[in-house]
């Protein structure tokens, strides 16, 4: 079973998540045809943000916005007007991590906490499109919103970025993410055909990495753990990385 990571855990691209904020009540401020701004309940204006200054509010999206937004009001945008209370939050959702970006010193927003770590996020159903910049949804996954984030699933678990395996054919392959192999043949992409071998982890690796890696390749495939990834997202690996 994969394991569930705490909030300061590391993350990486491909993992599934299930993310979920309690709804908390709150106030519109403004609403319009595509999107109503609420009186933002969690984060705190930063006051030695010199560049500019956040006015405390948040805007979310209407529908025919078309923009992507895990945060939801209850009731519904559309239904909402200028001094309404409503709740915000994140119903249970489903996404999958499209890109992590680290940020130290950490990043000024204008709001606080200041983020030292984003997470890129697609919701089930939607692949990644390398030509829309804005296509993703950033969060702080350890921020002052209080977003639970459990680990769905994350394709190649035992493996770290950078290593080095050979596959059941004696082909040498490098590990960069799930959907991102190299072999050093230079023979074409693909993937490796299980059971691995570990051959390189920063250096010659451990006894018992090597060992972990050879179980949990013992059974299974390359195709598997897509087909597993695939069912969770519904969505397909980014093009050009598979």
């Amino acid at each position: 079973m994969t394991p569930t990571p705490t909030r300061s855990a590391r993350f990486r691209p491909d993992d599934v998540l299930e993310l979920e904020c309690p709804f908390t009540g709150t106030t519109v401020t403004n609403a319009s045809r595509y999107h109503v701004s609420v009186r933002w309940p969690w984060l705190e204006v930063d006051s030695g943000a010199e560049s500019f200054r956040w006015n405390g509010e948040r805007a979310l999206p209407t529908p025919e916005a078309r923009e992507c937004e895990l945060f939801r009001s209850e009731p519904v945008e559309t239904a909402l007007k200028a001094g309404d209370t409503c709740r915000v939050g994140i119903p249970p959702t489903v996404v999958h991590v499209v890109e992590v970006h680290h940020f130290d010193p950490p990043l000024v927003t204008g709001m606080l906490p200041r983020p030292a770590c984003y997470l890129d996020v697609l919701p089930q159903g939607e692949t990644r499109d390398p030509e829309l910049e804005d296509q993703a949804y950033a969060f702080d996954p350890a921020g002052g919103e209080p977003i639970g984030v459990r680990l769905l699933f994350r394709p190649y678990a035992f493996l770290e970025p950078g290593d080095e395996v050979a596959d059941r054919d004696g082909r040498a392959w490098r590990f960069d993410a799930a959907w991102d192999w190299h072999p050093f043949d230079g023979a074409g992409p693909g993937a490796p055909a299980w059971p691995l071998a570990l051959l390189f982890r920063g250096g010659e690796p451990a006894p018992e990495e090597a060992a972990a890696v050879g179980r949990a390749t013992a059974a299974g495939s390359h195709a598997e753990e897509l087909e597993r990834w695939t069912a969770l997202t519904l969505a397909s690996p980014a093009t050009g990385r598979w």
